[in-house]
């Protein structure tokens, strides 16, 4: 089944959205502490109950991948069996050169920021010292990720503009060729 470029935007921003929403409910369920607990010779600290914060934040991870996958497959997928070269979609425009980058970059920091927290949540049962994650990490990292998700919806537009203007020169330039024949 050939997928349409709606059907790849409403991917790429269900996902974005997804992984937005994991984000934001995993920071607001993310413990402030532990509760340090003296043995002999040891430290144990008992946390809340935060698997929810680790899971949360792995699935926000994995929509934000998703969003990026298909952000980038929807840039070089064949609509209606036609592809625009790499090389004429990148040299189109500017615009589109730099909304692409910044939607890998955008998505790399937005993975960063869900995983440093999503990472040290999960193993801070290891520290003496009873933390959790620096506070803000995980929301901020899920509204990089909507920041990313949106930098492909715009690349897609762009990306849709110079298919465009691409077939319509190729269409010209076949028509002219057989003019002149």
């Amino acid at each position: 089944m050939a997928l349409t470029m709606k059907q790849f935007s409403l991917i790429v921003g269900f996902s974005g959205v997804l992984s937005f929403i994991f984000g934001v409910v995993a920071e607001y369920r993310k413990p402030a502490s532990g509760t340090p607990i003296p043995e002999i010779g040891v430290v144990m600290c008992k946390y809340p109950s935060d698997w929810a914060t680790v899971a949360l934040g792995y699935l926000s991870i994995a929509f934000l991948i998703v969003s990026t996958i298909f952000g980038i497959w929807s840039l070089f997928y064949p609509y209606k069996g036609k592809s625009i070269p790499k090389g004429k979609l990148f040299r189109s425009s500017t615009t589109f050169m730099v909304f692409f980058n910044t939607g890998l970059f955008t998505a790399g920091i937005g993975a960063a920021l869900l995983l440093w927290p999503t990472l040290t949540e999960q193993f801070h049962h290891s520290n003496s010292d009873c933390p959790t994650a620096k506070t803000g990490l995980l929301g901020g990292g899920a509204f990089v990720s909507l920041d990313s998700t949106f930098f492909w919806l715009v690349t897609l537009m762009l990306a849709k503009n110079a298919r465009r203007d691409y077939f319509e020169q190729e269409l010209e330039n076949d028509e002219h060729l057989h003019l002149t024949v």
